[in-house]
């Protein structure tokens, strides 16, 4: 099984909780039933028995969790039928809502089952991002299998075949956005409810992460990461969240990763334009192509200089050694400076792509 990214092991020295209160268990009792609910309405083949495999996995550990002798005489008899078929799903919900018992810290008591549900989400983005990807494909088998057989006269067969055809593609779209939709509304619930807990977190893109206040995260936040959800823009997404838990957590170099991700942002530009020549040595070069006059001016001369200032500045003196010089430090002002500036310049660069 693959090594997967969890929260609790990417705030394991970061503590964000001293104590675990009817706030916290209220918290995660709301989110289980999020996932549960929302997430996955039924009991799909394999879903929660792939969640108990994963973070069993990540947290060392056989299984979540299992109800026990007790849990189960509490049940009626049709409830414990129940627990018996869907077995993989009682113990995920068993391990989310046990009742805390202080035999760890509270901190990693109420990580590990937000890392369930960081999975969770990231599980069913995929579904969705591969649904979308398939959503042509799918119309267009719809539509062979509706022109198939068609009853009637046979000079209104075309009329009939096209117009079944019609109503097929508007029943799968019709699915596809309400699929949308709802794991839409499933986040924007996640994050209010991690606001009404004041947990200080937020969802997007598969990760759960430190989150700034309200205002900036609805209006700057939540925006800038829609923009990164296209697969061109994986990379970018990737070194940003990178630089964002370095920055979270104390380690070094999170303006690095957070310029890396404006470097990827200009070169998917520069290739996806087709302005790359080929001979570019760095980002300065790709910064050139975007400049170019042959090539629309697609960012202006004092953008291009500001640009390269923060290259040379700040990225160069993290990516490269520092010899007899003194290494680059940024403050913890500084560094949240970086990383504004490579976030703001990457949405700005992105919407110019529309």
């Amino acid at each position: 099984m693959a090594l997967t990214d969890i929260f609790a092991r990417r705030y394991r020295d970061t503590p964000l909780w001293e104590c675990f209160s009817e706030n916290e268990r209220r918290l995660l009792v709301q989110v289980s039933r999020i996932v549960s609910e929302q997430l996955f309405h039924e009991i799909e083949h394999g879903v929660w028995d792939h969640l108990n495999r994963t973070l069993s996995m990540e947290l060392g550990v056989t299984n979540l969790s299992a109800p026990s002798a007790t849990d189960l005489a509490r049940l009626s008899a049709e409830q414990r039928i129940h627990v018996q078929i869907y077995r993989a799903a009682a113990k995920c919900q068993h391990f989310m809502c046990a009742p805390y018992d202080g035999s760890v810290p509270p901190d990693r008591f109420i990580k590990e089952r937000l890392s369930f549900v960081e999975i969770a989400f990231r599980m069913k983005a995929d579904k969705v991002k591969a649904e979308n990807a398939g959503l042509d494909q799918a119309i267009q088998e719809a539509g062979l299998t509706a022109s198939l057989v068609v009853p009637g006269p046979r000079r209104q067969v075309p009329s009939l075949a096209a117009a079944r055809r019609q109503q097929s593609e508007r029943q799968i779209r019709a699915a596809n956005q309400r699929l949308n939709q709802e794991f839409e509304s499933a986040c924007r619930e996640l994050n209010a409810r991690f606001r009404q807990a004041e947990a200080n977190l937020h969802y997007h893109n598969g990760f759960i992460q430190l989150a700034s206040d309200s205002m900036t995260e609805e209006q700057i936040e939540q925006p800038f990461w829609n923009l990164l959800r296209s697969s061109e823009w994986q990379s970018v997404d990737r070194e940003l969240k990178e630089a964002i838990d370095l920055r979270d957590t104390g380690r070094p170099d999170p303006a690095l990763y957070a310029a890396k991700a404006l470097e990827s942002t200009i070169k998917i530009i520069s290739e996806s334009r087709g302005w790359t020549r080929g001979n570019e040595r760095g980002a300065v070069n790709y910064l050139d192509n975007l400049r170019a006059r042959n090539n629309g001016e697609f960012i202006a001369e004092w953008e291009h200089d500001i640009l390269r200032q923060f290259f040379t500045a700040v990225r160069n003196p993290s990516a490269h050694g520092a010899g007899s010089a003194q290494a680059l430090s940024l403050s913890e002002a500084q560094t949240d400076w970086a990383i504004g500036f490579c976030m703001i310049w990457i949405r700005n660069l992105i919407r110019r792509t529309k």
